[in-house]
């Protein structure tokens, strides 16, 4: 069941991260928060200020894991293929490496929202798959 959160809802942990680059190819990455326990290669379903997006946790050099990019589905987001939505969002709002964000937490584990600071978003909160029918799907996708 699908049930509608704002980002200022008590159910909602907003985290304050900052857009970085990735070494010289300009490219946007943001660092997870320490609080979230994701690995290289997790995908998580992320909201861009209302826009659905998936993307795939990536490790950098240090091992921190982060996302780059936000894809339209979870198999386009493990590809890195198709319109980057992240990209795109970032590029809408003038928004640049160092600039301050924050990462909503709508469903730990699951759900996720990025968003400008002193904006307010209303999320379509969705429950985590069963982990079976996850990697059912995930075989299959």
């Amino acid at each position: 069941m699908t049930e509608r959160v704002p980002s200022d809802h008590a159910t909602v942990d907003s985290h304050r991260v900052n857009l970085e680059t990735v070494g010289r190819t300009g490219r946007p990455r943001i660092l997870l928060p320490d609080a979230l326990d994701h690995d290289a290669g997790d995908v998580l379903r992320v909201s861009l200020e209302g826009t659905e997006a998936h993307a795939q946790v990536t490790a950098d050099l240090r091992g921190d894991p982060g996302v780059e990019g936000a894809y339209p589905d979870a198999q386009l987001a493990r590809a890195g293929e198709g319109e980057n939505r992240l990209v795109a969002w970032l590029d809408r709002h003038g928004l640049g490496e160092g600039d301050p964000l924050l990462f909503d937490v709508v469903t730990a584990g699951y759900q996720y929202g990025l968003r400008r600071p002193g904006e307010r978003v209303v999320y379509d909160a969705v429950e985590a798959p069963d982990d079976g029918l996850a990697d059912i799907a995930e075989k299959f996708g």
